[in-house]
């Protein structure tokens, strides 16, 4: 009986000192009076990345690719024959695999702004068109693919500070903006639902001489999209992730 109790005492003592694990083991602290903080931002941010990409059940994260798309629109030129495409179940892979590369912040008015790379994203679709390109009529439709290479990003995140109600600090997002550059393009499309050689033909060599006019016209629906997803992941994780977490003053 008294070894028993002897065992016991002995495990409830070694329980007390061992310290519970970290439950935000994806995220590295920051100290907001460290003179490299920046770099500390980045690396904790990268950190988080690697996570994410691995897959973090606390927060509800799973394969983060591929990233989905529900459609985008384009407009070439304007009247009845004006060019016309709608891009449905865009799937887009190597997101995921970005790199912050700088960070600059104001951690008294929470405010960050994230540069970031990506090397090489990769995107399938299914696209309808009409009116006429290089004089010839492009009503139809089938598969769009791109490459899209040197991926840079700017993005600017707004935040307060606020009391949740287990009494500790949170961020909440309050402003997100973001632009974005791809150094280089190469896209076509293939299996047009007729099998129109000619217009398959100038289609591709439409897309492929003109991949930057054809991205800036793509941009704004683009960024939507994607800010709405970051948007989405950034207030998960400044919900699930107490302020001091990320940053603390000791």
């Amino acid at each position: 009986m008294f070894k028993s109790y002897s065992y016991l005492v002995i495990f409830a003592a070694f329980c007390g000192c061992v310290k519970p694990e970290n439950p935000f083991y994806y995220i590295k602290q920051c100290h907001i009076y460290d003179e490299n903080v920046n770099r500390c931002i980045r690396d904790s941010t990268n950190y988080l990345i690697v996570n994410m990409r691995n897959g973090i059940p606390e927060l509800g994260l799973e394969d983060p690719e591929p990233v989905v798309i529900d459609q985008i629109q384009l407009a070439i030129g304007s009247g009845p024959d004006g060019y016309r495409a709608i891009f449905r179940d865009i799937e887009a892979y190597g997101v995921s695999n970005c790199t912050v590369t700088a960070v600059r912040s104001d951690i008294e008015t929470n405010q960050f702004q994230f540069t970031i790379y990506i090397p090489k994203i990769t995107a399938r679709a299914k696209y309808e068109s009409s009116g006429i390109l290089i004089l010839v009529r492009a009503s139809g439709g089938g598969n769009y693919w791109g490459e899209y290479e040197g991926v840079k990003v700017k993005s600017y995140i707004k935040a307060d500070k606020e009391i949740g109600e287990d009494g500790l600090t949170y961020l909440r997002l309050q402003q997100i903006k973001m632009d974005f550059n791809v150094k280089d393009i190469k896209m076509g499309v293939d299996g047009i639902h007729n099998g129109n050689s000619v217009l398959q033909a100038a289609l591709n060599l439409f897309i492929n001489s003109n991949a930057q006019e054809l991205l800036k016209e793509m941009k704004p629906h683009l960024k939507k999209k994607f800010l709405l997803l970051m948007s989405d992941f950034i207030t998960n994780v400044f919900n699930n992730v107490p302020y001091d977490a990320f940053l603390t003053e000791e």
